[in-house]
């Protein structure tokens, strides 16, 4: 299991409005510093799977709505956008892993719309009022979708096979998973939802931050 942290290129065309975001929020060269974490953070995993034989492993990805001819171009669009995360999977692929539909797209698409419009708030009342909205909707939303992935890995990756999944470090996938299934853990997702949490907090203890920061890259 590989924690997520997304690159802007992860975000489509909510890119430029979350760089804007995160620069007002964090500072540019603070934001930038964070933009090359996440970079090196992606280099230490790819450099981590090079390692390993993957030939006939089955790809699971946070946000993969199909799998076969439309999954994998929607992996090739994302490695055209410059995603780390896809990129790295376009390399699984070629080296003989195989891709498999992860999530529900009702369920996706209502987190996008969701924030989406926190994002794109022009207004600080408005982006308080949409962050609200998701904040109620969140928790539910995450928990449909955890189930929906549990139960896709559950139905599709056979005995003695090994899946690879990327997800988002605030899912909890993994308690609903079979008992029979071995999870390793490439990077602690802990560790990375603290580093997000202090990321945005202007009071953070800047050692722990560092010490996050040096774990993250490893």
């Amino acid at each position: 299991m590989i924690p997520i942290i997304h690159m802007s290129a992860d975000l489509g065309t909510l890119a430029p409005a979350m760089d804007r975001r995160g620069i007002v929020e964090l500072g540019k060269d603070f934001w930038l510093r964070h933009k090359e974490t996440v970079t090196r953070f992606w280099d230490s995993i790819a450099e981590f799977l090079n390692s390993l034989e993957v030939k006939g492993s089955k790809i699971y990805q946070d946000g993969l709505i199909a799998d076969g001819e439309m999954g994998i171009r929607i992996v090739e669009e994302g490695v055209k956008e410059g995603s780390k995360n896809y990129e790295i999977i376009s390399g699984l692929l070629k080296r003989g892993a195989s891709l498999v539909k992860t999530e529900d797209l009702s369920l996706v698409k209502k987190e996008y719309d969701s924030l989406s419009k926190i994002v794109r708030s022009k207004s600080s009342g408005g982006k308080m009022i949409s962050s609200l909205r998701y904040k109620l909707l969140q928790g539910k939303l995450l928990k449909e979708r955890d189930d929906f992935i549990a139960k896709r890995i559950d139905e599709t990756l056979g005995d003695g096979e090994v899946g690879i999944l990327f997800i988002g470090a605030y899912h909890d996938v993994i308690p609903k998973l079979p008992q029979d299934i071995e999870i390793r853990e490439v990077k602690k997702a802990e560790k990375v939802r603290e580093y997000q949490k202090l990321l945005s907090n202007p009071r953070r203890d800047e050692g722990r931050f560092k010490q996050l920061t040096e774990y993250l890259v490893s």
